[in-house]
């Protein structure tokens, strides 16, 4: 079934792949997503939405067509200007104001830097091939950074802190709005890969995007914190910042997690041994690892149980985290005997979308025959395989050097595994990275 509203090589947003019928299935209703198809007449070709009773917008953007959403050179304007980014000790060094102005000026710099940054994914998107960037999931993305970059473009200025609390309704609506955009790339690039001819187009794409958000996130949960620290306080954070994070805590946090995984899906788990400088403290930004985190022990995890299928519990051997910190730097080392990465899967490891799902035809396993029964729903700590959109390791590759660190393997066929992930302080004594 064709639709109009594709008409001219004009990519219009999930609306249209709503009325194609593609993604009905998948739509969601979220606190700041709660719009519909107001007026829709194949002889006009136009497309009303009504953003909801909670969306403080003018009735000149209510009314505004999906074309003109896409058309509007607002867009244009800001994402020809460049973003502004800060480094964390200058946001955990602003220091705070009695009378909260500082909070004033957070939400200013954001409502003057947020609308640049989606402009750029915005016209990203623009720049995919055409096959690929009408994939009616990558379409809806693209249409929530349309969106969210008229939210925030058309908010009124922030003077008092009536208006930066209606800020922050708006920030918290988006980030739920977005929460799974991640997950929805992963699924939008596999359903049109085979339409991929140029994969560096796409890494590239992936690693600006998925960095950006990763940047886009982290400043309005700064903000957000800021806000509700004003009004309940936070302890050890500034905003995002854990001024005394303790990387033992964090690491154990998620082995922890990671095990009760493993449990559900494979009846059993390995030990997961911490060593090295586990008494380390110092300021960081905890988000980025909670992801980098859990991805790297999956894998080791993982690898460790099915390179020792027919071996019990007690004797499956353990997957090994060393910490060193330094004046400079902290490394976390995921050591596991897995029994390697074999030679000619090697280049493939941080290619998005390179999964191992499927490889095995063992029944205990997540892949093969039975490989489905592993991807539905379960009651347990989290439904879903271990393994298999091929988005963890590069995503993580990509949030390490946004960062200003890297993430690297060695391995040694036979044996296992070693991951190492080195990321820079951020206490301001030496040059970090910007957000």
């Amino acid at each position: 079934m064709s639709s109009p509203l594709l008409e001219k090589s004009k990519v219009l947003g999930c609306f249209s792949s709503r009325i194609l019928g593609r993604r009905a299935g998948r739509s969601k209703v979220t606190p700041n997503c709660v719009y519909f198809l107001e007026n829709y007449k194949s002889s006009d070709k136009s497309c009303y939405i009504h953003h909801g009773a909670e969306f403080k917008t003018s009735p000149r953007v209510k009314a505004r067509t999906v074309q003109s959403f896409y058309n509007q050179s607002a867009i244009d304007i800001a994402a020809a200007k460049p973003s502004v980014r800060l480094t964390p000790a200058t946001i955990l060094y602003s220091g705070k104001s009695p009378d909260g102005s500082h909070i004033l000026r957070s939400a200013q710099y954001l409502h003057k830097e947020l609308p640049v940054r989606l402009a750029h994914r915005v016209a990203g998107f623009r720049s995919l091939p055409f096959i690929v960037g009408c994939n009616p999931t990558i379409l809806s993305v693209h249409e929530l950074y349309i969106r969210a970059f008229y939210m925030i473009n058309e908010y009124p200025q922030i003077t008092d802190f009536e208006t930066e609390k209606g800020f922050c309704e708006l920030l918290q609506g988006l980030l739920e709005d977005h929460k799974d955009v991640v997950t929805d790339l992963a699924a939008g690039f596999r359903e049109c890969r085979k339409h991929i001819e140029n994969e560096e187009l796409v890494r590239n794409f992936l690693d600006r995007t998925l960095t950006s958000r990763l940047g886009l996130r982290m400043l309005a949960e700064h903000h957000l914190g800021l806000h509700n620290e004003n009004d309940h306080g936070h302890g050890n954070f500034v905003g995002i910042i854990n001024v005394s994070m303790k990387l033992k805590d964090v690491i154990e946090k998620w082995a922890d997690f990671v095990r009760q995984v493993t449990m559900h899906k494979y009846g059993k788990s390995p030990a997961i041994k911490l060593n090295g400088h586990i008494n380390a403290v110092f300021p960081y930004i905890q988000a980025p690892l909670d992801y980098i985190i859990p991805e790297l022990l999956k894998n080791a995890v993982r690898a460790t149980i099915e390179s020792h299928l027919d071996t019990s519990e007690e004797s499956l051997p353990p997957v090994t985290i060393t910490i060193a910190n330094n004046d400079v730097d902290f490394i976390i080392r995921i050591s596991d005997r897995g029994c390697g990465i074999p030679h000619h899967l090697l280049p493939h490891i941080m290619e998005y979308h390179f999964t191992t799902a499927g490889d095995s035809t063992d029944h205990r396993l997540d892949g093969g025959l039975f490989g489905q029964i592993m991807m539905e729903p379960t009651d347990g700590p989290a439904s879903g395989p271990m393994h298999g959109f091929g988005f963890g390791l590069p995503t993580s590759r990509a949030y390490a050097e946004y960062l200003g660190g890297s993430l690297g393997l060695q391995t040694m066929q036979g044996i296992g595994t070693d991951a190492y992930l080195r990321l820079r302080h951020i206490d301001g004594k030496y040059e970090s990275f910007r957000i």
